[in-house]
């Protein structure tokens, strides 16, 4: 072979020992161009949920770190049940202090302040600080997944089912643009107290100063004000983002964007689309939480239930469980039984349908003798250990008791459920339901005026169900007036009348506090 062949073989050598170096430190070098990640987009108006544009937005794509939305969302729910405080110490877990970037850099053993964690995972979008969250409530990615795709049933987030507290791309880790608009609007709406972490440019996370990374949208879209950025190799640039202009509101999520200014770009013409038809004008009407989300589980409830002229009921349910799976068909019964319900699949479930059912049946006129088999219509949700025991014809109350589970929290958890049916003297023409109230509490907040009682009980406890953490403790209470029935909240501190009526005004409930 001559020299000139061998130049010739040396330089092509050469070539591809470069292109493949090239090639290496491109990989290497953080998120690139993606150009494989599938596109969908999703756009509504956040006072209504209307949907103001969508495509390909029920296609189920990798959703990144928009995943921390709802890691964010359920802890913010722990805080405000009084389960944790924003001071509450977290210990890493080898498994946080082990995730890739983008990270806080946490250690394995190193303990660190919830609020901490908060702002890396939602200004930074740090893997260890979400993980970290995720293992301190559930134990394990595992379990911490299951309860995200629980809450997001619940949310109305049909398509979407999680596996890590972080979104790093895990089979079966999937979700939509239209349910990941959902969860920023229940973010919006549920927590305003806490919104405003998604706005913040740059944040003190403990062992670090964290800048956002939606920094440069919020910076050149006017009126915006989060929400959270995502990126994997198979995600592609991912953003739900959120403006407010002239008291309209819009939403809207991109999947699949090829690179940073592409995202931006197009979340600019979304979000412009979306406040050229919205309807400007009107009320907000709040989304709404599912009827079997896990705020009804944990509220700890005595229930007194007085109907005009029918016998009357005293309910007493005391639970606090983490999951809520959707109970199944009431069992059913002859004259006499005793019934095993099975262990759900988690540590318990919500029993909002047996309150309604049973609230339902309170303000009926039941026979004399159906007493007992109505005691066990209260049994519409079930709970792990519950044992029903009813016999017909028997003077003597029916009773319900679940056996304890195991607490997970050292915050106080309840784990009992009772509910105990038993006939009473003929009530007052005033109803009263009294909810686990604590005397010396001379606040209460009044949430409208309604043309009849059932109406009026009705929307309180509607009010209950979605703000159970802020009103948990309070006494509901139907009071007639001359021009219709008042829905009143009452044995509240100063502070806590105050908290819910800015909660619910937040979601456009009218509401004024009342106190001595």
């Amino acid at each position: 072979m001559g020299n000139s062949a061998v130049c010739q073989l040396g330089q092509y050598v050469r070539h591809i020992i470069l292109l493949a170096v090239v090639s290496v430190a491109a990989a290497c070098s953080g998120p690139q161009e993606s150009k494989a990640a599938p596109y969908a987009a999703f756009v509504m108006d956040a006072r209504t949920g209307e949907t103001l544009y969508s495509e390909n937005a029920d296609t189920r794509l990798h959703p990144a770190s928009l995943t921390k939305m709802m890691t964010l969302y359920i802890t913010f729910s722990e805080i405000e049940a009084g389960n944790v405080s924003l001071d509450t110490m977290i210990t890493v877990s080898k498994s946080a202090a082990a995730q890739p970037p983008s990270r806080l850099g946490l250690k394995a053993g190193q303990k660190i302040q919830l609020r901490y964690l908060i702002r890396a995972a939602a200004v930074k979008s740090a893997n260890d600080a979400a993980s970290a969250i995720g293992d301190y409530f559930e134990g394990t990615p595992e379990k911490w997944g299951a309860r995200m795709t629980r809450t997001a049933k619940q949310l109305g987030m049909k398509n979407s089912t999680f596996k890590n507290a972080n979104g790093l791309t895990a089979k079966g880790h999937l979700s939509t643009a239209h349910d990941m608009s959902i969860m920023g609007r229940h973010l919006f709406y549920d927590y305003p107290q806490y919104y405003n972490i998604f706005s913040r440019r740059s944040a003190d996370a403990g062992i670090a100063k964290v800048a956002n990374t939606n920094r440069k949208f919020l910076d050149q879209y006017k009126g915006a004000d989060g929400i959270k950025t995502g990126y994997t190799n198979p995600a592609g640039f991912n953003l739900t983002a959120s403006a407010e202009r002239n008291g309209v509101r819009i939403i809207a999520t991109v999947f699949g964007g090829t690179s940073t200014p592409m995202r931006n770009s197009k979340m600019t013409e979304l979000l412009d689309l979306g406040f050229r038809k919205a309807k400007p004008g009107g009320a907000p009407q709040p989304p709404v939480i599912s009827a079997d989300q896990e705020l009804i589980a944990q509220a700890s409830t005595e229930m007194e239930v007085e109907g005009g002229g029918g016998p009357a009921k005293t309910l007493r349910l005391v639970t606090a469980v983490s999951s809520s799976p959707r109970p199944t068909a009431r069992p059913s019964l002859g004259d006499s039984a005793e019934v095993d319900l099975a262990a759900v699949e988690q540590a318990g479930s919500s029993m909002a349908d047996g309150i309604l059912g049973a609230l339902a049946e309170a303000t009926a006129e039941p026979a004399p003798d159906s007493l007992e088999a109505q005691a066990v219509e209260l049994a519409v949700a079930e709970t792990p250990g519950l044992s029903i025991k009813a016999a017909a014809a028997s003077p003597q109350p029916v009773q319900l008791v679940a056996a304890p589970a195991k607490p997970k929290h050292k915050a106080p958890i309840y784990d009992e459920v009772a509910v105990v049916a038993q006939a009473a003297q003929p009530a007052a023409e005033e109803v009263i339901t009294n909810i686990s109230t604590s005397g010396g509490k001379g606040y209460g907040i009044n949430i409208g005026r309604f043309n009849s009682y059932g109406e009026a009980d009705r929307v309180l406890m509607k009010t209950l169900l979605s703000e159970n953490a802020t009103l948990g403790d309070a006494l509901r209470k139907v009071v007639q007036k001359s021009g219709g029935y008042d829905a009143n909240f009452l044995g509240l501190s100063q502070r806590e009348a105050d908290l819910a009526c800015r909660r619910l005004q937040a979601r456009g409930v009218t509401c004024f506090t009342m106190g001595s």
